[in-house]
């Protein structure tokens, strides 16, 4: 029986990897752990690769890596996720859907 207080949600990320030497696994896991610190279920992670933007703010910065993410957590998640990566240089923006 799941739980009622728990809500499913699919995450589309995209990470801003200009200047990081690390492999991108190692930003993969940073999300899934403060998913988990949010109390937040991670189910599938996978690495959509790298996208060309659609609108260039930067045209220096012109495409990225994107990462697709299922999880579950409380109503809360989606707002405290945007609070906690907000100053965070290697996210570049969090997309958030409820299914």
């Amino acid at each position: 029986m799941s739980d009622p207080t728990k809500r499913t949600y699919q995450l589309t990320v995209i990470l801003d990897t200009r200047g990081y030497e690390a492999p991108v696994e190692s930003l993969e896991e940073k999300i899934t752990t403060l998913l988990g610190e949010l109390g937040g279920d991670v189910g599938k992670v996978e690495n959509l690769g790298r996208m060309e933007f659609t609108r260039v703010t930067e045209q220096d910065h012109t495409g990225d890596t994107y990462l697709s993410v299922q999880a579950s957590g409380p109503a809360n998640l989606p707002d405290e996720l945007q609070d906690r990566i907000r100053l965070d240089d290697q996210i570049k923006r969090i997309m958030v859907r409820s299914v």
